[in-house]
């Protein structure tokens, strides 16, 4: 099968820091936990190292690794950073889609310490410039995967849907929590050409008030004790709490086939024609979380295109990301196709709940 990802092409620059020599500060109301860098020092890294990454790239070379031909459509800049980035891809066979740009290729510098979930400073540079009549033919490919644009690119959203769908290519989307509160309505208006969605709690719990007469503010009251996270405490919006199911029902009606809501550590969601279902999160030794959504949302994209069980997409794309997060970067983790096959046969099954 033949995908094109739209996205970002970034350089991750990845500093591991000792929990000994940094502070966290954690506000438990707020579920919010904060690095804090003291003005002056030079602080010790276990390790600083440099990586390729970004949503294009990163869900590029997961498909190419599952055996699918992957091509990138995103943006860089002409300087050393580009060449590396080509490189990467190269080495990954996937095809270079990439647009050379006036501005620098974009950059990361993660600052990862305690749970290695990173401190990310961004500049997106080039990946903020794609313009409509860069967008390339779409015509052969089976899917087309947008995974967050930024700025000035994320202008271009409606456009390429639409060509997408024009091209008879399925289209998958993981925007951004920019992207969607601020260019909320074109959003909307594409959803019925959607193949997947998929969005995190807090990604939902911003949509809610756009599409509240499509649910009802109620919390699933019948949720027992040991009930997944998200069906007893609910999505909240405006003071008041929404039921999960009923939210992945509700937006599934605006016309997306799937729509996945991920949630962590404490799994994933995910609604289709037969119904929703919840996946766990597997047991996993992280050494960063970074790529772990890319992972995710691009594995079950795929498994749900070949025609997999949503229970086994759901379940390959859990074992994908745990893989990823066992690495500092985005992508040496991905598993291929004949790995993340033996994985899923060799491990214990998991308790998926059919929650509607």
């Amino acid at each position: 099968m033949r995908s094109l990802h739209f996205g970002s092409a970034m350089v991750d620059i990845i500093t591991l820091v000792a929990s000994d020599e940094i502070e966290r500060l954690t506000l438990s109301n707020e579920g919010a936990a904060f690095l804090l860098l003291e003005t002056g020092r030079k602080v010790p890294a276990r390790s600083i190292t440099t990586h390729i990454g970004g949503g294009g790239c990163n869900t590029a070379v997961s498909l190419a690794r599952r055996g699918w031909t992957a091509e990138v459509c995103a943006k860089i800049g002409d300087d050393l950073n580009a060449a590396a980035v080509r490189a990467h891809l190269a080495d990954n066979n996937v095809a270079d889609g990439l647009i050379a740009s006036d501005a620098a290729t974009g950059t990361a510098v993660m600052v990862a310490s305690h749970d290695r979930n990173a401190s990310i400073f961004v500049h997106r540079g080039a990946n903020e410039t794609l313009i409509p009549d860069e967008i390339p033919n779409m015509r052969g490919h089976d899917l087309v995967y947008i995974a967050p644009l930024s700025s000035g690119s994320a202008d271009c959203f409606p456009e390429i849907v639409a060509q997408a769908a024009s091209a008879g290519a399925k289209v998958a989307v993981n925007p951004g929590i920019r992207q969607l509160t601020s260019r909320l309505p074109p959003f909307l208006q594409a959803l019925e050409r959607l193949e997947l969605i998929s969005i995190n709690r807090v990604e939902a719990e911003a949509l809610i008030p756009a599409i509240v007469g499509e649910v009802a503010p109620a919390i699933d009251r019948a949720a027992s004790d040991d009930a997944p996270a998200l069906v007893r405490r609910g999505l909240r919006a405006g003071g008041l709490r929404y039921s999960i199911v009923e939210f992945l029902q509700g937006f599934r009606s605006l016309g997306p086939n799937w729509v996945c809501l991920t949630d962590g550590t404490d799994g994933a969601y995910l609604a289709g024609p037969d119904g929703v279902l919840w996946h766990p999160s597997l047991p996993a030794d992280v050494a960063g979380t970074a790529g772990a959504g890319d992972a995710f949302c691009s594995t079950l994209t795929a498994g749900l295109l070949e025609g997999l069980p949503p229970e086994q997409a759901a379940r390959q794309a859990s074992l994908n990301s745990a893989s990823v997060v066992g690495y500092v970067d985005t992508t040496t983790g991905l598993l291929t196709d004949q790995d993340l096959a033996q994985r899923d046969a060799d491990a214990p099954a998991a308790e998926v709940l059919w929650l509607a």
